[in-house]
């Protein structure tokens, strides 16, 4: 009946192709080749070359800084290598006197940076997730320090802090001979002259972040609380912070972040001196400086690396932690 009306059976589809059938009659219909040579080619290309790329400049780097931290290298010809142990991390421990000033200024940095710019940042991320009116032109405002680089930052706020024609010091009066201030120059004042700028450029994006997690927010929780008769202070504090504990880990980590591996806006102020040194201003003067110390000045970046292992590990184990349990 089925040969009648032009139907195979399965049996008749499953038979095999005559032995005098071409290969390309007897490969199989559902597996014929996608790509051809030249598309693997090009693919294997694209996605090799940034994977060398990528192991050079990070992974080999990072693995040959932690191996030069336990030798001493002028960085003249690999024969002039020679091993200490570990002399360049007694060394940095007792007697290098910029080393705990270096550390004590970046925990500084970092408890200014979670103390002003972030509850700025969320009070201004609250206020514009209301729907105000203007409030993309706000966002954008308010972002912009964000996008523009931390030296470009640093030359405008060398304006702002310039002693003579300065903006700060026109408005206070003290641009006159001896009445001038010394907002770089002075070792009590440089550090905090130049957290305001960090934390000017940090606030906005603490706010887009807390922006981010305010959009996820279910509205029936706003509802909900409306209903039980919380104003806005209560339903944001019993109700919508405790829904931004994911944010306020991401905040946490990337405030740390930021904290040590801060750099640009110090060296375009002062180059990180009197007063203004961290951890990333002595690993970049002792390696291209003119002492040329690159032992030295890797296992001071080894000493940041394992600081910010220390913070950033923990964050992925907890994140992998909720995912598993998801």
């Amino acid at each position: 009946m089925s040969t009648e009306t032009g139907t195979r059976t399965p049996e008749a589809a499953a038979e095999p192709p005559p032995a005098g059938a071409s290969a390309k009659e007897r490969a199989p219909q559902g597996h014929r080749r996608l790509l051809t040579r030249r598309d693997r080619l090009i693919l294997g290309l694209m996605a090799g070359v940034p994977t060398l790329v990528h192991l050079a400049l990070v992974w080999v780097a990072a693995l040959a800084s932690i191996a030069l931290a336990f030798t001493t290298w002028d960085g003249i010809g690999f024969g002039s290598i020679t091993w200490v142990g570990l002399d360049n991390f007694r060394q940095l421990f007792t007697d290098n006197p910029q080393f705990w000033p270096a550390v004590q200024h970046n925990v500084v940095w970092f408890v200014v940076l979670i103390l002003i710019p972030t509850p700025l940042g969320l009070f201004l991320a609250v206020q514009l997730d209301k729907r105000i009116r203007f409030s993309r032109v706000y966002q954008t405002a308010f972002f912009l320090p964000v996008v523009v680089s931390f030296a470009v930052i640093g030359f405008v706020w060398q304006l702002v802090y310039n002693p003579d024609t300065g903006l700060i010091n026109s408005l206070i009066g003290a641009n006159e001979p001896g009445h001038y201030i010394d907002w770089i120059g002075d070792p009590d004042l440089n550090l905090w002259a130049v957290l305001i700028a960090a934390s000017w450029r940090h606030t906005g994006y603490m706010m887009i972040l807390y922006l981010a997690g305010l959009k996820g927010v279910d509205p029936s929780l706003r509802e909900a609380s409306a209903l039980d008769g919380a104003n806005e202070w209560q339903t944001f504090r019993h109700v919508i912070f405790p829904t931004l504990r994911p944010t306020n880990t991401i905040v946490l980590v990337v405030t740390i972040i930021e904290s040590l591996r801060a750099f640009d806006l110090v060296f375009v102020f002062n180059g990180g001196a009197h007063g203004t040194e961290l951890l990333s201003i002595l690993v970049t003067d002792n390696i291209i400086g003119e002492s040329s110390r690159i032992g030295y000045g890797s296992a001071i970046a080894v000493v940041l690396l394992l600081i910010s292992l220390g913070v950033i590990i923990p964050y992925l184990v907890s994140t992998f932690r909720k995912e598993r349990r998801s």
